[in-house]
């Protein structure tokens, strides 16, 4: 099933953590920000379907000052100031999956180069819960010029570690951006299922592997034959 994997890649948002435990903690902040969030959704949206770009922060400025009718350079600074540092103290206060830094080591420890993949900054999360030191490559897919699903911020990945889409297993809880889009461009991936699937036995059928933690998800991937 993982014949040739070599490399374990992670979405960030929603996979290393719990996106609803998040979310509670920043109603207020969204809430304050409301009008805001509501025009920068509408961008996100259209940069999730656009084609790869040679600047990717520029073209987002320009989508969000068409909606707010405001200069490019003031949605620029709207968007660094409300979503990349303005969200940056909840990460601080948000903790990691149970075992994620565990398999991160047993992974590592087994030979496999660990990746970080995510539709924004990795930065933007400070130190990452103790991660970064294990990791081989991390890449944001904004400055990649591309969203995920695009194939492009996954091709960006293999070619930055110097292996085959195929050599890579990419982990995440999205099945449109990160199970659709990792196939698409001919990784394996590995889907961290939500409770109500777990509840109801509901892998899909279409990731190569369904785990519920990380635990297992290690033990999985090192029983595989390689």
């Amino acid at each position: 099933m993982l014949d040739g994997i070599s490399v374990i890649a992670f979405d960030i948002d929603g996979t290393l953590y719990s996106s609803f435990g998040f979310y509670v903690k920043i109603i207020p902040y969204f809430l304050k920000n409301l009008k805001f969030y509501i025009k920068y959704n509408k961008v996100r949206k259209i940069l999730h379907k656009t084609a790869p770009l040679p600047d990717f922060y520029e073209f987002q400025a320009r989508l969000l000052a068409e909606l707010l009718k405001c200069p490019v350079e003031e949605a620029k600074e709207k968007i660094q100031k409300i979503v990349y540092d303005g969200m940056k103290p909840y990460f601080k206060k948000t903790k990691p999956f149970a075992y994620v830094e565990e398999t991160f080591s047993r992974l590592k420890n087994a030979g496999f180069k660990i990746a970080i993949l995510s539709d924004f900054p990795p930065e933007q999360k400070g130190g990452m819960w103790g991660l970064i030191p294990y990791c081989d490559a991390i890449l944001g897919s904004e400055a990649c010029g591309a969203l995920k699903p695009s194939i492009y911020p996954f091709g960006i990945l293999a070619h930055t570690l110097g292996v085959k889409t195929g050599n890579i297993l990419y982990v995440g809880n999205s099945i449109k951006y990160d199970v659709k889009g990792a196939k698409n461009a001919g990784l394996k991936t590995a889907y961290i299922m939500p409770f109500w699937r777990k509840l109801l036995n509901l892998p899909y059928k279409l990731a190569d592997i369904n785990f519920s933690n990380y635990r297992q998800l290690a033990d999985i991937v090192l029983k595989c034959p390689q």
